[in-house]
């Protein structure tokens, strides 16, 4: 690959952000310059959480059954390598930052939790084409629920829980009771009982909530972000980055490499691996009220810096990945 071409790929992802940080500058001008005030902003934090983002998660889970034959190997390169950074982010939190439970719980989840549905699924289409999408959306689907529930797990644990059956038990209900959860089971168990799509007259409502959830979310941490100076967690959010950036796509190309996937599916999840730091970390952080400075920042600075490390990550595959037989 020329020098042209290769800055041709940043300009696309260039241009692909810029949808996201138009929308969170909007929800700054509101915060900043409209004067909205901040009781708005925990609304619509609240609606996102609880409604928006439940009804995504819903629609996605509800459509598992349509989903291709797994692949387990692909499988296991993406989520195996997501349980050792979340493991390595969460002793950082500890060790380096002094964190407690819960905020090295949220530290560790952006240290692995992708910017997959915004960026990564048109991304995947511009660099690795359209054939990519069935093994984009096999990761999708386990996306949100192992690692919504590994994260939530964690956090309540944290909040409730102690080594007993009684804390076990408390934990399991706090669980069960996340929206998020709630959201994510119920489409499962719609795909595995139904085994049909949503009916129009159920359909038609959860998708407009659905579609609403991502701009909705962007505008909201635009919001957030004109309360408060983002720079007070730039050290958390420069080790994020670097988790999320470098040392996770790294890791599952590793992983891939030793699997012997092919590199078309390796490709996949390492460029999904790439991906910056989803606003689902950000709304975590809202609701248990830690870190919100740092994620939002590693959020922002992710983004723009995959710009970089992304399509670098995608040369270095191209040209150093083996064909297997």
């Amino acid at each position: 690959m020329d020098t042209a071409e290769f800055f041709a790929q940043l300009a696309r992802q260039l241009l692909l952000s810029a949808p996201l940080f138009l929308l969170i500058a909007l929800g700054y001008c509101l915060g900043r310059f409209a004067h909205w005030p901040e009781s708005v902003n925990e609304g619509l934090n609240r609606f996102c959480f609880n409604v928006a983002i439940p009804c995504m998660l819903f629609k996605v889970m509800s459509k598992f059954f349509e989903s291709p034959p797994v692949d387990m190997r692909l499988l296991i390169a993406y989520f195996g390598t997501c349980f050792v950074i979340y493991v390595i982010g969460r002793i950082a939190a500890k060790s380096v930052f002094r964190m407690d439970a819960v905020s090295a719980s949220v530290f560790g989840l952006a240290g692995i939790f992708s910017n997959n549905v915004m960026l990564g699924i048109p991304v995947a289409i511009i660099l690795l084409g359209a054939s990519s999408l069935s093994s984009v959306a096999l990761v999708l689907v386990f996306n949100s629920l192992i690692l919504w529930t590994l994260v939530t797990v964690s956090v309540e644990w944290a909040q409730n829980g102690s080594f007993s059956v009684r804390g076990i038990g408390k934990t399991l209900v706090s669980v069960l009771r996340n929206p998020i959860i709630i959201g994510i089971f119920s489409g499962f168990a719609w795909s595995f009982l139904i085994h049909r799509p949503l009916p129009q007259f159920l359909d038609s409502p959860v998708s407009m909530v659905a579609q609403v959830a991502a701009p909705l979310t962007l505008i909201t941490l635009g919001m957030s972000l004109s309360r408060y100076q983002i720079r007070k967690g730039l050290p958390e959010s420069l080790t994020i980055c670097l988790l999320k950036l470098i040392l996770m796509p790294a890791l599952i190309w590793l992983i891939a490499w030793v699997l012997h996937l092919p590199r078309e599916e390796s490709q996949v999840v390492v460029l999904l691996g790439s991906m910056a730091v989803g606003i689902n970390v950000y709304l975590m952080a809202q609701k248990f009220q830690v870190l919100q400075g740092a994620t939002a920042t590693s959020m922002l600075l992710s983004t723009l810096l995959s710009t970089v490390t992304t399509p670098l990550f995608m040369i270095l595959m191209t040209h150093f990945y083996p064909n297997w037989p």
